[in-house]
């Protein structure tokens, strides 16, 4: 039997985008210095202005209370601006946000939303947790082709979980025909970054001859 391992949802990720502004990035400068009041000082005019990146920063600050004091009602404020801009990263916090129901109500529809937004952008996290969305009925119709689609994309930029996740689902022929030597390929993708359960799985498909030529010394390998 295959082992089976799948991670529903990722933190939020303060990462930050920086476009152009001089003075953004002297905020964003700051900010990853640990000055946290300086760029408070530079990027809240910006914010005001309509700046996403700058609105974005503001909201991971209300959000880990960095630099000020800890306030989620700002931080959804101003990743909503920022969203509404089309700042990836937000988008993505967002889905999290009603995902996990921790800033506001936990609110499945809104979730997927934000996540779809981030996705069509590219965003690889947004991605796989809109594949486990479709994959597990979260907020949609579970629909097996959809999280195949959604896992595919975040393979293809090198994801080691969605990579694994997605040789599961041709091996299981879940959403896909059943083809395992498509899994193993995926599973091999995965096991090469180090993840554990694909190298278990890989190794079993060996020892098998399962999708590849049987080789016991690449099993125990």
């Amino acid at each position: 039997m295959r082992k089976i391992f799948r991670l529903a949802l990722f933190a939020v990720v303060f990462g930050l985008a920086a476009p152009a502004a001089a003075d953004y990035e002297a905020g964003v400068t700051a900010y990853r210095q640990g000055d946290y009041a300086l760029a408070l000082r530079e990027w809240r005019p910006l914010a005001e202005a309509g700046e996403a990146g700058a609105q974005a920063g503001l909201a991971n600050m209300y959000r880990a209370g960095l630099g000020v004091a800890q306030d989620s009602g700002e931080a959804l404020k101003w990743y909503q601006k920022a969203a509404g801009q089309g700042h990836t990263l937000a988008q993505y916090n967002l889905g999290l946000i009603f995902a996990n129901g921790r800033l506001v109500a936990q609110d499945l529809g809104e979730a997927l939303r934000w996540y779809r937004e981030a996705a069509n952008q590219g965003f690889v996290l947004a991605q796989y947790n809109l594949a486990h969305m479709y994959d597990e009925g979260l907020g949609v119709a579970r629909d097996d082709a959809e999280a195949v689609r959604w896992y595919g994309k975040a393979a293809a930029q090198g994801m080691a979980l969605a990579q694994y996740t997605l040789g599961l689902m041709y091996d299981d022929g879940q959403g896909v025909a059943e083809d395992h030597a498509v899994a193993a390929k995926w599973y091999g993708e995965a096991a090469r970054q180090g993840h554990a359960p694909a190298q278990h799985n890989l190794g079993l498909m060996y020892a098998l001859g399962q999708g590849v030529a049987r080789d016991d010394a690449e099993a125990v390998r």
